[in-house]
């Protein structure tokens, strides 16, 4: 029985038959399905009955293929079981190559690690052994001789490697630590003694300690071993060179001082060789006996050399100089010099052999050369206390200031704190001994001096002073030093004008300020360069004081024309022209009046000039400004003139002519 889905299905798969070709072409014609169906079975049969009798015939040879097919069964399952004991053999042989791949990356990687371990260990090896030819060249070579140096360095280093080893815990460190030491121990013996020997050399009068020291240089390794290794002897090495260069160099400088001492000048200046104190035969310096040096108190001469071609000449030697004397300074800077020479030297052996650098290295020079200095601070305050030289303290002054410096350019600064010291004990003495100067200046009475319109004494020895003063300071300018020149240059003005002020006659109080601001202003220009404040202020006065001259010496010769131009131009620019017309007669009159004496008001100005002045350069060149403002003076004269007036006028050029036969040939 046919369930409902059957028929379901069967619904469904009848419109898919009906669109087969055969059964369109049996609904087409009609056929009876059920003698269809019998046909298609009877042929079905004998189909199938053919197929077996073509079976049957070909048994044969279906029984035949099958036998093969059985043969190439059995060869193929001979072919499996030898592929397979194949695939288990290249397994075997893979595991094999695995293995040996694995063993040859181990051996390469100890290969790796035999040869990196390989220099490190030779080179520990070599470190650690104590070879017989170290042990000989320590325990009999000369320690002059190189070997000796060699295997010293060779044993310093072994101690310190033995010594970094043992921090490790290395156990070789004890098979040579015993032998490293008694070499050790043998080596400073032989060390400390040639030191020591070296340092006694010092010791043999006149040694000349460079050449010990140079040989000790050559040998700083020894120190360096030393001190590395044990200190205490490195110490006794070092306290032992102190003491004896301590005192090496304060004999040396204590009879070099001594000696220079006794070629000074047995005349130096007093309290009473000050620049206020009056020039008589009876005052201290200035006696006859004392003459060729009296120029050196205010003027510096040849001094200042000591400053510039002197400064690093050799010094002087006291027994080849005997016969020579000198100037404080000069003797002062071959002491400074060959301190300098000494201590430089000196410091820089300090820290090249003994190792030392910054405070420690100052310390070490301080008690070799702290004696030495304490007495040349001694020598300078002894002089300083007494002097009353103030070129010479200034001179010292700047020789410290340059010393310092050099020994700045030579990497030297344990002098420092003495050339400080040195400047603390100069300058004080320096400023009392120009204050007093510049009080003695005040001090003075102009009318106890004669009535001269010369140059004073005073101007000339301000002149040489400030000129001194200033030259020096070129290049190193010193503050107080400005100061205290400001302070005397306005000492000193102040003094020429209260001398002015004696002299009755204006002209005469001219003449005189102009010759001294003449000498002041002419040694300032030879010997400094012209822009110093002294020489600005001298030549501004200079110049004020020569217009007013001018004006004062054409006055009475020329008096009236001045005047009449002065007022006329006056009256022209407000626009007055009748009081200008009035001033025509007058004018006439001083025309006839310089049309008669012009000639002879020139010979006088002239001879006037010349003779109120010592100096003919100056004389002639005020000579010339006062022919110059004459000729301006008369052309505005002769613009202010009326027109029938001109024509009497002497020509301009006759006056020109005239005037240039008193121009110099200079």
């Amino acid at each position: 029985m046919l369930g409902d889905s059957d028929i379901l299905d069967e619904e469904a798969q009848l419109p898919q038959d009906l669109e087969d070709d055969l059964v369109q072409e049996v609904l087409k014609t009609g056929t009876d399905l059920r003698q269809y169906s019998t046909q298609i079975e009877k042929e079905l049969q004998e189909v199938e009955n053919k197929s077996i009798q073509d079976y049957i015939k070909e048994s044969e040879n279906i029984a035949s293929l099958h036998n093969q097919i059985a043969a190439c069964d059995n060869i193929l399952e001979q072919m499996e079981s030898m592929l397979l004991g194949f695939q288990s053999d290249l397994g075997s042989i893979s595991e094999e190559i695995l293995y040996l791949q694995r063993k040859s990356i181990t051996m390469s990687q100890q290969l790796t690690n035999r040869q990196v371990i390989r220099g490190p260990l030779n080179q520990f090896i070599e470190d650690m052994t104590v070879s017989e030819s170290l042990i000989a060249g320590i325990m009999d070579s000369p320690v002059t001789e190189k070997e000796f140096v060699t295997n010293l360095e060779t044993l310093n280093y072994k101690i310190n490697f033995v010594k970094e080893q043992s921090f490790k815990d290395a156990k070789s460190c004890n098979d040579v630590k015993d032998i490293l030491e008694k070499l050790k121990i043998k080596a400073m013996t032989k060390i400390r003694t040639y030191l020591l020997e070296q340092i006694y050399k010092f010791r043999k009068p006149m040694t000349n300690f460079q050449v010990p020291q140079n040989n000790m240089l050559k040998y700083k390794l020894f120190f360096e071993f030393i001190l590395s290794n044990e200190r205490n002897i490195a110490e006794e090495i070092c306290g032992e060179y102190i003491d004896t260069m301590s005192k090496i160099y304060y004999s040396y400088f204590k009879s070099y001082c001594s000696r220079l001492k006794k070629l000074q000048f047995d005349e130096s200046p007093s309290k009473d060789d000050l620049m206020g104190v009056e020039d008589t035969a009876s005052r201290g310096l200035f006696h006859k006996s004392h003459l060729k040096h009296r120029g050196t108190v205010f003027s510096i001469g040849a001094r200042g050399e000591v400053l510039s071609s002197q400064l690093e000449s050799p010094i002087i030697v006291p027994h080849t100089a005997s016969k020579t004397k000198y100037h404080y300074e000069a003797l002062f800077r071959s002491e400074q010099y060959a301190l300098v020479d000494n201590g430089c030297r000196e410091y820089l052996f300090l820290t090249e052999f003994f190792k030392v650098r910054g405070a420690q290295a100052l310390d070490i020079f301080n008690q070799v050369m702290g004696k030495t200095i304490s007495l040349l601070l001694k020598n300078l305050q002894s002089f300083v206390d007494d002097s009353y030289d103030a070129i010479a303290l200034f001179l010292c002054l700047h020789l410290v200031m340059r010393y310092q410096l050099m020994c700045h350019k030579r990497a030297v600064p344990a002098l420092d704190k003495y050339w400080d010291n040195m400047t603390s004990v100069i300058w004080p003495r320096f400023e009392y001994v120009f204050r007093l100067n510049i009080q003695s200046i005040k001090d003075c009475d102009p009318m106890k001096f004669s009535r001269e319109t010369s140059p004073h004494y005073i101007t000339r020895r301000y002149a040489e002073f400030s000129a001194a003063m200033i030259g020096v300071s070129e290049g190193f300018p010193c503050e107080g030093a400005t100061q205290l020149l400001a302070e005397l240059r306005e000492a000193v003005q102040c003094f020429l004008l209260r001398m002015a002020a004696v002299f009755p006659q204006r002209t005469h109080q001219l003449v005189f300020l102009i010759n001294n601001y003449d000498l002041v202003l002419g040694v300032l220009m030879e010997r400094t360069r012209d822009n110093s404040k002294e020489a600005e202020s001298f030549k501004e006065q200079l110049n004020a004081r020569s217009a007013e001259y001018v004006e004062e010496i054409l006055s009475p010769h020329f008096g009236g024309i001045i005047q009449l131009v002065k007022e006329s131009e006056v009256l022209l620019e407000k626009g007055q022209m009748e009081d200008l017309k009035r001033q025509e007669g007058k004018a006439l009159a001083l025309v006839q009046s310089f049309t008669n004496n012009w000639k002879r008001a020139l010979e006088e100005i002239n001879r006037d000039v010349v003779r109120s002045f010592p100096s003919l350069l100056l004389g002639t060149s005020l000579v010339q400004r006062a022919m110059t403002q004459l000729v301006q003076y008369y052309h505005r004269f002769h613009k202010i003139l009326p027109a029938n007036v001109r024509p009497q006028l002497t020509n301009i050029h006759h006056i020109m002519v005239e005037i240039k036969k008193y121009k110099t040939n200079y």
